[in-house]
């Protein structure tokens, strides 16, 4: 790299509605407490970035909803993403030539503060950190509602995160996991895995915590009917503009039944006194060493590619869970 040449790097662009483009810009030159990193990998988080690229952000919670390091302002245009995988190649003692991962949108270079970036193990492939977003996601919600030894959990939405949750619980002590989902690639996904998996009308009631990611009202509502009485339901999914209805009727309150929202940018009420951002994605990347992970990432593009590749993910022509992007350079 030459050091008397600008920096400068090339970001993918929401434009306007299901548009979007790769646009090159100039870079600033990092200062004290930065790191110039070189992407090898991203994640497309393909719900949250589909409801982006329909414009369906909510004016109401569109500040709530900026990544860290976005750019632009809801809807349009704007520079969004925050699953980012690369290697350090400016920056301070300890730092260059590291891997790390950092909640930044889908470019080539970036420059970040240092403590932005968490630093990959050696037993962690690149391409599988990308993950790191949607299982900090999860084990989020797991703090919020911990199961205990012998409880009955289903896992409503085989998506990024609902599937990010249920390899989590593969290790937990429960007398029943099931993941539960329509989609036939979903539920063989799952099992491949060595996670049981159902449609909505196999699914076995009598579940003492029932975490919801399908982002759908009929999802919604069968995880109420799976809760046994005094059982709760974790709500993960977000809807965006859509209002979902909530069956709050019949027995809900006669048997007593609750809902816990969770969120990834604060820490689960259990852990938020013993933890961090920081020594939580410890955690995070100390689970992404197992191999079951890479079930979740369902396909790879060129960066160069990745207008189409948003476009298709959008139409439905591409399905994916996460679809890994990679960057020139990044063997």
């Amino acid at each position: 790299m030459d050091p008397h040449q600008p920096l400068q790097g090339t970001a993918y662009w929401t434009t306007g509605f299901q548009a979007g483009e790769l646009r090159l810009g100039q870079l600033p030159a990092p200062g004290p407490g930065e790191a110039l990193v070189r992407s090898l990998y991203s994640g497309v988080s393909r719900g949250t970035e589909m409801l982006v690229y329909h414009g369906e952000v909510p004016a109401s919670i569109a500040s709530r909803m900026r990544a860290p390091f976005q750019e632009g302002d809801f809807d349009f245009p704007v520079k969004y993403g925050y699953l980012s995988v690369g290697v350090v190649e400016q920056g301070p003692p300890g730092f260059l030539g590291r891997r790390v991962f950092c909640l930044y949108p889908h470019q080539d270079r970036y420059v970040v503060p240092v403590d932005a970036l968490s630093f990959i193990p050696e037993n962690v492939p690149s391409k599988r950190a990308i993950l790191a977003g949607p299982v900090e996601t999860a084990l989020n919600a797991l703090w919020d509602v911990a199961p205990c030894m012998g409880d009955r959990v289903a896992v409503i939405g085989g998506g990024m995160i609902g599937s990010s949750l249920a390899a989590l619980l593969r290790s937990f002590p429960l007398a029943e996991l099931q993941l539960v989902d329509p989609d036939p690639s979903k539920r063989e996904m799952s099992q491949s895995m060595g996670i049981k998996a159902v449609t909505p009308e196999q699914a076995a009631g009598g579940c003492d915590i029932v975490y919801h990611a399908s982002t759908t009202d009929e999802g919604l509502a069968r995880g109420l009917e799976l809760l046994a009485d005094e059982g709760e339901m974790v709500e993960l999914s977000w809807f965006g503009s859509h209002v979902p209805g909530v069956p709050l009727g019949a027995d809900f309150h006669a048997r007593r039944l609750r809902i816990t929202s969770s969120q990834v940018s604060m820490i689960g009420r259990a852990r938020k006194h013993r933890h961090t951002h920081a020594s939580r994605m410890e955690l995070v990347m100390s689970a992404l060493g197992d191999p079951v992970f890479d079930a979740l990432i369902s396909g790879e593009s060129a960066f160069v590619e990745l207008p189409r590749v948003i476009a298709d993910l959008a139409s439905g022509a591409l399905p994916s869970l996460c679809r890994a992007i990679s960057y020139p350079g990044n063997s």
